[in-house]
């Protein structure tokens, strides 16, 4: 590692696998990427069903939430990826991008570039689609993208039991329509999970100009006469840049190092004995996640994939993966979904579906002694908005996650409405052979008090967080509309913090596209400069 780059990116999530990759194709700039966490080296990283192991500690902060005031002071697990490839080397796979409509409220919010038709196209280059090559997919790009390889019969009594309440089947919900149950594609190849490290880092490591350094953690970032000069690291070391520092640290990690750094709320920093570099109120607030409530129920066979946590099942799937890439290693657990609504007068889905092919997968949830299925719902345009801010001036210290769930009423209205869907699709005729009965919420769950208790105790985050750095044309914003940090220059933020509002979907898809777009404007910015 050298003493000076051109560009310094801190954090090899999703977006800044994908923007220090792209960087790097001119010869003549010179990448440190910089993460926290270490290789993915562990085969949990690697096989689809491993991310049954991620919620419960491998390759995560292992942070939790402050108590949730407005869910009986609930305390969340907040898994927050630490590993090269962050959240798309330990998420459920899924491939979604939202609602076309999520990218054009932006730009009526004023970010122009930043419409579902300015996206697209970074979307599409970002893939290599084992399906479709049309409009929406693309194929031959870094991102391996594939149907899943091990459905089970009880994803189709899902689709039969939601077209009995008349959800439609949906074969591309990333495809004109949102609306319907589906597979989902999954950000897989052969078989293999495909993170941003493993489809962007990979197979360019060998380039001179890119330095990878992994298991390092960045204690601030360097400011000088209002410009990002380079970074300290934990271990004292400080290293220049000469073009830009791009954070890329996610929707808790970069206002969280921000702050770190001394910039953010001026009088909070001071409180802690942080001495305020620059004054950005914004840092750390607009926090958006997804809520997840779950409906269990116990099959009346091994239809799911339950038995296989036994260890002579486990063995039998491991030899079943190796000598044929199907069965339930093979499985990412929750490839079944899909979108729908709440409110039926709302402007696209405002609810999704995830079909979880066994019980007590996540950190949390309740497991079935013989065996089920869970069926998850979350509502997808939450008005409650949180914060991250930091409870210590040392970096060692866990920051104070506040994602202020069910603040506003509509949120907990419209959340438990999902949730009784849930239910109603459980319960058609089609669910008939699989299952012998819900057990929760479970029969006695009637009132909304009843229902409101439940998700109190049952319910989790679906990993979905964004917008802490809102990105933004008004005088508040953090960034600007090209990701530029809004006081300081030389800085750049890169990643879902970015997002003025979260998205209605899994989000990492969205971090990939971040990355891809970002690093053409930094490409451009540079140039222009360049040229000037």
């Amino acid at each position: 590692m050298r003493d000076s780059y051109d560009f310094i990116v801190i954090g090899g999530g999703s977006a800044g696998s994908v923007v220090a990759a792209r960087l790097s194709e001119d010869r003549n700039c010179s990448v440190l990427l910089i993460e926290a966490g270490g290789r993915d080296r562990h085969p949990f990283y690697h096989l689809p069903a491993g991310f049954a192991k991620m919620t419960k500690g491998i390759g995560s902060w292992g942070w939790d939430t402050v108590p949730q005031r407005h869910m009986q002071d609930k305390v969340f697990r907040y898994t927050q990826a630490k590993v090269i490839g962050g959240g798309s080397a330990i998420n459920a796979q899924i491939y979604t991008r939202g609602n076309a409509l999520d990218y054009d409220e932006w730009r009526q919010m004023g970010c122009e570039g930043w419409s579902y038709a300015d996206v697209l196209p970074y979307y599409r280059r970002a893939e290599d689609n084992d399906t479709y090559d049309n409009e929406f997919h693309g194929q031959g790009g870094p991102l391996g993208v594939s149907q899943p390889s091990a459905p089970l019969p009880v994803c189709e009594a899902f689709f039969e039991a939601a077209a009995a309440i008349g959800i439609p089947r949906n074969q591309d919900v990333n495809g004109q329509v949102q609306d319907g149950v589906c597979f989902y594609q999954l950000s897989q190849r052969n078989a293999r999970r495909s993170s941003a490290a493993m489809a962007y880092l990979a197979p360019n490591e060998g380039r001179p100009n890119l330095t990878v350094c992994t298991g390092l953690q960045v204690a601030r970032i360097l400011v000088e006469r209002g410009r990002a000069v380079g970074v300290q690291t934990a271990d004292g070391k400080q290293i220049t840049v000469r073009g830009e520092v791009i954070l890329s640290s996610g929707a808790v990690g970069s206002p969280r190092l921000l702050q770190l750094s001394g910039i953010g709320p001026a009088d909070g920093l001071s409180e802690l004995g942080i001495t305020p570099v620059f004054d950005a109120p914004e840092v750390g607030e607009n926090l958006q996640d997804h809520l997840d409530l779950y409906c269990i129920s116990e099959l009346s066979g091994p239809y799911s994939y339950d038995r296989y946590a036994k260890p002579f099942w486990a063995a039998v799937a491991g030899l079943q993966y190796v000598l044929t890439r199907k069965g339930p290693v093979a499985s990412s657990l929750f490839e079944t979904g899909g979108f729908w609504y709440a409110d039926p007068d709302a402007r696209s889905p405002d609810i999704q579906f995830h079909l979880g092919l066994g019980t007590g997968i996540e950190h949390g949830v309740a497991a079935m002694p013989d065996g089920g299925v869970t069926l998850n719902s979350c509502y997808l345009r939450p008005r409650s908005r949180g914060k991250v801010r930091l409870a210590s001036a040392d970096p060692a210290k866990a920051p104070l996650i506040d994602p202020n769930y069910l603040a506003d009423p509509r949120d907990r209205e419209m959340s438990i409405r999902g949730l009784k869907i849930t239910q109603e699709i459980m319960a058609q005729a089609p669910f008939g052979d699989f299952v012998k009965a819900e057990r929760l919420p479970g029969p006695d769950v009637k009132t909304d008090a009843e229902y409101f208790d439940f998700v109190c105790k049952h319910s989790k985050t679906s990993h979905h967080c964004a917008g802490t750095c809102r990105m933004g044309v008004d005088d508040r914003a953090v960034v600007d509309i090209r990701l530029r940090f809004n006081g300081i220059e030389g800085l750049r933020v890169v990643d879902n913090s970015i997002m003025p509002t979260v998205i209605s979907s899994n989000t990492n898809a969205a971090a990939i596209m971040i990355g891809e777009k970002a690093a053409d404007m930094i490409r451009e910015d540079h140039a222009m400069g360049a040229a000037s």
